[in-house]
């Protein structure tokens, strides 16, 4: 009778053991999911985001120096009375005063530092992503082993674990994105 409730003591055991190994493997695939998942969201979010920082940045930068091409050339053009030359020439100092100003205080344009930004921050992103899908990948891989391998198959098929699948992308996804296509929409 001791010796039976012995065995049935270190078989609830192993069961316990095994169950909570199992649970262990799930919940930890299901982590790093979530890791990948929010990764994913984080990079949906500022992709957008930052091309509209940038094209709003070289808009404005284009504009005035669009703006103050104009001038310069309506300034240069023959019959220009003195009161218009005046006013292109005030408005020529002042345009060339705050390139100027942004020259000296910030060696590369505003356009340049964003469009670094962007392709810092997309880097970024895409660094964290293939570490977190690594990580799921070799989780995933820790999970298929356990409920495959005896004894843990045996409890993984009592509690109807089945194989998950690491992560992998479609084959369109695999060519490099093409930023400048955001620009356009």
């Amino acid at each position: 009778m001791q010796s039976l409730l012995i065995v049935l003591v270190i078989i609830s055991t192993v069961l316990a053991l095994l169950y909570n190994f199992l649970i262990s493997k799930k919940n930890q695939v299901e982590n790093i999911y979530a890791s990948v998942d929010t990764l994913l969201k984080k990079r949906f979010d500022l992709i957008p985001s930052l091309v509209a920082t940038v094209q709003e940045a070289m808009k404005h930068e284009k504009s005035t120096l669009e703006e103050l091409t104009v001038l310069r050339a309506n300034a240069m053009k023959p019959n220009v009375s003195s009161d218009q030359m005046a006013g292109f020439d005030k408005k020529l100092s002042s345009l060339l005063g705050s390139i100027m100003v942004a020259v000296e205080d910030y060696p590369e344009l505003k356009a340049n530092e964003n469009t670094l930004n962007l392709q810092h921050s997309l880097n970024e992103i895409e660094e964290q992503l293939s570490a977190a899908r690594r990580a799921y990948n070799q989780s995933v891989t820790d999970y298929n082993n356990a409920i495959e391998m005896f004894p843990t198959n045996i409890m993984a098929n009592y509690m109807r674990y089945s194989r998950k699948q690491v992560f992998t992308i479609v084959e369109s996804e695999r060519k490099n994105p093409n930023v400048k296509e955001l620009f356009n929409k």
